[in-house]
């Protein structure tokens, strides 16, 4: 198991994601950060945090639980759903950031955007992770990259946050293939 990012490299890497997100949108008026849960959930919020101390306005944030829509249902144990938590202002017309730790197939994000049709229809939807270590199997990009991390198939990546697991670090374990 080796360190792929501290604490420290977490941090750099959602300050750059966050002025990345406001260049490319020029400011933060017209979006809304959807993380999807557990540490996708986490990351939104912190994402928020640092644009809101960036631009010095209030940023719409929420969660997205794509529990439902996933392809893998049947094949995994039953898991308890996760809160979604739309910002009261909705979401028609604006763009939407959705975060997640790491971008690996590309199915979770094609749950998250069969879960985002049910709740409205943004003008936009851009996607932000932490990780993304590359094997996709859906036509699915990354528009804000914390760090690429190429992996063999039979690694894994590990993100730890502070909020759910006591602290910052990701971690590559399995061997080099």
């Amino acid at each position: 198991m080796s360190a792929a990012l501290t604490d420290a490299d977490i941090s750099r890497a959602l300050t750059r994601i966050s002025h990345e997100i406001l260049e490319r949108n020029s400011g933060s008026t017209s979006i809304t950060i959807l993380g999807i849960p557990t540490r996708g959930a986490h990351l939104g919020y912190r994402l928020a945090k640092i644009i809101e101390g960036i631009e010095g306005v209030p940023v719409q944030v929420g969660t997205l639980d794509i529990t439902l829509h996933r392809d893998d249902l049947r094949l995994r144990a039953p898991r308890a759903l996760m809160e979604t938590v739309i910002p009261s202002i909705g979401i028609e017309g604006r763009t939407v950031v959705l975060v997640d730790d790491v971008l690996f197939s590309g199915r979770t994000i094609r749950s998250a955007l069969d879960a985002l049709g049910e709740v409205g229809r943004p003008e936009r939807v851009q996607l932000a992770v932490l990780v993304d270590r590359g094997h996709r199997e859906l036509p699915i990009k990354a528009d804000f990259v914390g760090k690429n991390l190429p992996t063999s198939k039979s690694q894994s990546v590990k993100v730890h946050l502070l909020e759910h697991d006591g602290r910052d670090e990701v971690l590559i374990e399995g061997e080099n293939s």
